[in-house]
């Protein structure tokens, strides 16, 4: 029997002392919801957000380095509207068109690391309920 299992925060990493740049990013233009770290974290730098019932832990790395692959996907009703909302706080917004149906684009946080927006329909990259992923080699 399998363990049920869910998504409770992504971690993004972030340069130390750059905390405002942060916040004008995922809380202004994002509009994000701040927590508060828990005490015993909050000393190592970093912000924390939540996403409806899930969080976005931005963590303090000494070598930082940006992802430029792997990086959070936020689906939003509008994306058009986020898009506009970042281009006007300087950050810029690559439209994507590579999958049918899906209105998505790609922008990057202050410190280089890129992130998805795409629209609330479902996407040709997520499948229905009713499809079910099969090991490759798998017949159907």
């Amino acid at each position: 029997m399998m363990d049920a299992m869910e998504l409770d925060h992504v971690q993004v990493a972030m340069p130390a002392g750059r905390e405002d740049a942060a916040r004008a990013f995922y809380g202004t233009a994002l509009r994000l919801r701040e927590i508060p770290k828990p005490a015993p974290l909050a000393a190592r730098g970093g912000v924390w957000y939540a996403i409806g019932d899930r969080q976005i832990h931005l963590g303090v790395t000494d070598d930082f380095s940006p992802a430029k692959k792997a990086h959070p996907a936020f689906r939003v009703a509008d994306p058009a509207s986020v898009a506009a909302r970042l281009q006007a706080a300087d950050f810029a917004v690559r439209w994507d068109s590579a999958l049918s149906g899906c209105d998505r684009f790609y922008t990057d946080d202050p410190f280089g690391n890129r992130i998805e927006i795409l629209g609330a329909g479902r996407s040709a990259a997520r499948p229905s309920t009713g499809d079910r992923a099969r090991p490759e080699g798998a017949g159907p």
